[in-house]
């Protein structure tokens, strides 16, 4: 009988509860970046998944995917469509990070490997595979996915169910440059349909109360969109630092930076701001 997913915390540069690859059963999703791959391969003891299921392509979810498919070459790959040429061909990838982290690329993730096209199970959302259920779910990244383990009540969510570490508080992950706040919204509403036991994090691990969770995130969500039109970006990322600082310790807050660098959620918000701005431009207001 299938149990809860198996955390594995990566330890992503020596830190504890920053990124979780979670084993259910016979795959594991989100495998994290290659730079801390040893700690996956060391939980699996070097035995081969049958599947990596991947949320959505961004670095700390799955950079390190290529390399464990070269380490397992029969190992499947399921990843949303618009994610699956970028796996193939991570040319894009990786010149996008590479403006954004500079020379810290290479100590941030490691090698990026590109994946066979013949390993990938390519998804829309919709799918019924086996135990599991795919939905399509935008709104942190325009190619995420959320799978749900219909055995066990588990729904697998990425960053679109967003960011909670121990007991910390729920917050939303809104870097550049996909950010869909209404997007979001549907999603949210989605996973809530599902009726879940319990959420899996990558950022960071299981967690039950589903209705408390997904309620507070609608209203970080709407909080962080609020105060982004309200403050400028050096403004914006104080005020959730001294907010974040006030409900958990040193250790913790590390964490939650890591997972989620304030600096880069007003760019994301900002950027869907622009956006939207220019539809409604181009519509004319309507």
């Amino acid at each position: 009988m299938s149990v809860g997913p198996e955390q594995i915390d990566v330890r992503h540069l020596g830190r504890e509860r920053v990124i979780c690859c979670l084993r259910q059963d016979d795959v594991i999703v989100d495998p994290g970046p290659e730079v801390s791959l040893g700690a996956v391969v060391e939980a699996l003891s070097d035995s081969a998944p049958r599947a990596i299921l991947l949320t959505h392509i961004h670095l700390d979810h799955a950079g390190g995917v290529g390399a464990l498919v070269r380490r397992w070459p029969g190992v499947e790959v399921w990843v949303h469509e618009r994610g699956a040429p970028h796996l193939v061909d991570p040319s894009r990838l990786i010149a996008s990070a590479t403006r954004l982290y500079g020379e810290e690329m290479a100590n941030l993730w490691g090698e990026i490997v590109p994946v066979p096209q013949a390993n990938l199970r390519v998804l829309r959302g919709g799918e019924a595979i086996g135990a599991w259920r795919v939905a399509y779910t935008p709104g942190h990244a325009q190619h995420h996915v959320a799978y749900l383990h219909e055995p066990t009540g588990t729904a697998f969510c990425g960053d679109v169910a967003g960011v909670r570490i121990a007991d910390g508080p729920v917050l939303a992950p809104t870097p550049p440059p996909d950010i869909d706040l209404e997007a979001w919204e549907r999603s949210i509403g989605l996973i809530e349909r599902w009726a879940p036991a319990r959420l899996a994090l990558t950022h960071f691990g299981v967690h039950e109360g589903v209705g408390e969770h997904l309620a507070t995130l609608r209203e970080r969500l709407a909080v962080a969109g609020e105060r982004s039109r309200s403050l400028d970006a050096r403004a914006y990322e104080a005020e959730l630092l001294a907010w974040l600082g006030e409900r958990v310790d040193r250790e913790l807050l590390a964490a939650y930076v890591q997972a989620m660098p304030p600096d880069a959620l007003y760019a994301g918000l900002a950027l869907y701001r622009r956006r939207r701005a220019q539809a409604d431009g181009a519509s004319g207001g309507r």
